[in-house]
């Protein structure tokens, strides 16, 4: 079973995700104008993984909760102390799944992009991802 450790940058948040194997996490680009804006560039990259799968073993995060445009809750948990995103989930899916932000992975190429979701929104510069799925929406 792999085990993954993560932190925000001032490490006073850790964590450890612990995968049946890499597969099991489904790591992805969304170019939506609501990532865009947390992420402070031009999309999010996350790493959809079991709920259980995530253990925080240093800190707390604080934790944003706002509609994400469509009236769905979004919550960010994030470091109050350096800013780092570290996870966020939705409201259907708090029970089940967290959305690992790949950054704060100690290993960036442990989990690479299996797919890319809001094409439609991709900035006119920024090529396709190659050997992954491309969705123009998240329900195509």
């Amino acid at each position: 079973m792999p085990i993954y450790s993560g932190s925000c940058f001032c490490r006073n948040i850790e964590y450890k995700l612990h995968l049946d194997s890499p597969n099991e996490a489904r790591t992805s680009l969304c170019h939506c104008r609501n990532c865009r804006k947390a992420f402070g560039t031009n999309y999010g990259l996350t790493a959809k993984v079991p709920k259980d799968a995530f253990h925080l073993t240093t800190g707390k995060p604080k934790v944003h909760a706002a509609d994400n445009g469509s009236g769905v809750m979004i919550y960010r948990e994030f470091c109050d102390n350096c800013g780092s995103y570290i996870l966020e989930y939705g409201e259907l899916a708090k029970d089940h799944f967290r959305y690992i932000c790949v950054g704060s992975l100690d290993d960036l190429e442990a989990l690479p992009p299996k797919g890319e979701f809001f094409c439609k929104s991709r900035a006119s510069w920024m090529p396709e991802v190659p050997n992954v799925f491309h969705k123009q929406t998240v329900k195509e």
